[in-house]
């Protein structure tokens, strides 16, 4: 008979995690670095009670909203290229439901999460308790399932001996590279409680290795035919060269071959700005350079993406009527996407064997001659003019020109805050300003558009956004998990002040750590993507401006509603900033540089000044049938749109 241990379930749970490790190319550490917790009555005096009596190695942080706790768990992952993970705990009822978000947010960006939700009781004796959602005709569900459609792995924990079966499974999805995401395992909070004998076994240190999948000799030979037959061939640079730490291997492949590449957001960063085959960023957020050779190319070799409608332009932007596509992938899933023909591989291992063989086969270049350079120097011309851009008095013509009434706006924005900087000027100045290690986090609103766009990466993994969720609230929160991830790198988070207001539970966090993160913050008085989306799409400006509510009319049409989001930050304990110009921006830098707590700079700018689209499309729902003219022409330029994009 197997030795056994005694312990609660909640206590054999900690112990399990302590004795797990990840493996990469030969290099191991602990899977868990620690759990974010918000206890309640549903796992306080159980999982709440095995920290406290023995948490291990595992470091235990108190969140302060169970999303942006989850939202920090992620972004440390992300930044650790997933190769070390934290946990999450709530209590049941709200404090899960408020999980859920960031649960879809890390399977939608493929970054592994552990969620440990309490949840009912298993024996249904004190049903309902306090915070049980019933379902009358299904007992067996409470909030907790709707974790199920977001997670990669769900599972729910009626008896203690079940946590064995439950953890083994959860590990082999958080460590597999190909389908990993948020992992969630209910806890019934009598069952937390509940001993049963372990077998010592169970508790043995275990090493997950993320190995790395090769490539078939088939999807060789398939992969170097594609290339030999096309003459101007263009790489997308996906999250999963990232993840696979395949950067010298993907700059490699395109210096040799000379193939220029585009970056998705999670892809954006695994090689520095000014390398000669970088084109930046590709699709809806993507720059001139990128987005007007990939209307040419004739073969599209995705590396580690999952071709979203922001990369692809809704399937439109690869505009040459002969174009395949090339997909490496250790994904399936991703790699048959576009009808592709499939490379199923780690990213490096597919790229080091495919230039192995291509070269073997009488080499290969493409045909391109000077129009990687001509499009690079345009596009670095564009990007020094954008930066460039300052509000020149009546008459002057923001970045975005819809039919906003901006003269009005902006002498209304301006009477308000003092200010009219525009944001693209501010974001050159702090492009200038960074040092080349410093981490720049986003996710949400106009931001991502402008980093992608026209932001200058200096140092590999320095550019941190999530986009496969563009989850509003993810910045702040996240920045703290990658100061966690990077504690002796500066750490910024861009954030517009929709997306502030929306979530940043964790600033505090980071006050209660002494982990200090950087906040910029712009504000331009409303949801300003969004405002451009409508008012491009016919609409007028409707429900996207932060405007007081009209008496009279009883609708949000009266006066800009001010906010002092520095005086917020401040009551926190961060030091903060209030800018109104280009010199107040620099010397709030310089300053906010030497503090050791977390900085917040509220940043002033004028609607309208972010960086416009470059040649690409993005399909929306547009009203078939409308009383506005603008509408109608609208829907009718789209339709057109549409017969140009691939069908699937």
């Amino acid at each position: 008979m197997a030795k056994t241990i005694r312990l609660t379930m909640a206590q054999a749970l900690v112990k399990f995690l302590n004795n797990q490790y990840i493996e990469f190319d030969g290099k191991e550490n602990r899977m868990f670095k620690g759990i974010f917790t918000i206890f309640g009555h549903g796992n306080v005096i159980g999982l709440g009670q095995a920290l406290e009596e023995d948490p291990g190695e595992l470091t235990v942080h108190q969140g302060r909203n169970e999303q942006g706790m989850a939202h920090a768990a992620m972004g440390y992952a992300k930044q650790k290229l997933r190769k070390q993970i934290y946990a999450c705990t709530s209590s049941v009822g709200p404090g899960a439901a408020n999980m859920v978000t960031a649960a879809a947010t890390a399977t939608a960006n493929c970054i592994p999460v552990l969620f440990l939700p309490g949840d009912v009781y298993a024996t249904r004796q004190p049903d309902p308790v306090l915070q049980q959602m019933e379902q009358p005709s299904d007992l067996s569900i409470s909030t907790n399932d709707a974790f199920r459609p977001i997670s990669k792995y769900w599972d729910r924990i009626a008896r203690p001996e079940q946590l064995m079966s439950a953890c083994i499974s959860a590990m082999r999805v958080l460590a597999d590279p190909a389908d990993t995401g948020a992992v969630t395992i209910a806890l019934p909070q009598d069952v937390e409680g509940e001993a049963y004998d372990y077998p010592e076994y169970f508790f043995a240190r275990r090493v997950h290795r993320i190995d790395r999948r090769p490539p078939t000799k088939a999807m060789i030979e398939d992969a170097v035919a594609a290339i030999k037959a096309h003459k101007k061939p263009m790489l997308i640079c996906g999250g999963g060269v990232k993840y696979s730490e395949a950067w010298e291997e993907f700059r490699n492949f395109a210096h040799k071959f000379n193939i220029p590449f585009g970056e998705t957001q999670a892809g954006r960063g695994a090689i520095v700005w000014d390398d000669e085959m970088n084109l930046g960023g590709i699709g809806e957020t993507g720059g001139l350079a990128a987005n007007v050779i990939a209307k040419k190319a004739d073969l599209v070799i995705g590396v580690g993406t999952r071709y979203t409608d922001f990369t692809t332009s809704s399937k439109w932007l690869f505009q040459n009527p002969d174009v395949k596509f090339l997909n490496i992938n250790v994904s399936e899933f991703h790699a048959y996407k576009l009808d592709g023909i499939q490379v199923v591989a780690d990213a490096k291992a597919a790229l080091e064997a495919i230039s192995e063989t291509l070269e073997k086969t009488g080499g290969y270049k493409s045909t391109y001659t000077s129009e990687i350079a001509a499009a690079k120097e345009e596009y670095n011309t564009e990007i020094d003019r954008v930066y460039g851009v300052e509000y020149t008095g009546k008459g002057f013509v923001p970045e975005i020109d819809d039919h906003l009434d901006r003269e009005k706006v902006f002498e209304e924005v301006h009477n308000i805050t003092g200010s009219y900087l525009t944001q693209s000027y501010a974001l050159g100045v702090l492009n200038d300003f960074m040092k080349n290690d410093y981490v720049v986090v986003g996710s949400s609103g106009s931001l991502p558009g402008d980093l992608q766009r026209a932001w200058r990466v200096k140092e590999q993994n320095s550019y941190h956004v999530e986009y496969g969720f563009s989850c509003m609230g993810y910045e702040v929160n996240a920045a703290l998990g990658v100061k966690l991830a990077e504690p002796d790198k500066e750490v910024y988070s861009f954030v517009g002040d929709g997306s502030y207001m929306m979530l940043h539970s964790e600033l505090p966090t980071s006050i209660q750590e002494h982990k200090k993160i950087n906040i910029i913050l712009f504000d331009n008085m409303a949801f300003g993507c969004i405002n451009n989306l409508e008012m491009e799409h016919g609409m007028d400006s409707f429900g996207t401006e932060f405007r007081f509510r009209d008496e009279k009319t009883n609708k949000l049409t009266g006066g800009l509603v001010p906010i002092d989001f520095a005086m917020n930050a401040a009551s926190y304990g961060c030091k903060t900033y209030k800018v109104t110009t280009a010199d107040e921006l620099k010397e709030a830098l310089e300053d906010a540089a030497k503090q050791t707590v977390s900085t917040l700079i509220d940043i002033k700018v004028l609607p309208k000044t972010m960086v416009h689209k470059y040649g690409s499309w993005w399909r929306v729902g547009v009203a078939q049938t409308s009383k506005s003219q603008r509408i109608r022409k609208v829907y009718k330029e789209i339709s057109l749109k549409i017969d140009e994009a691939r069908k699937y």
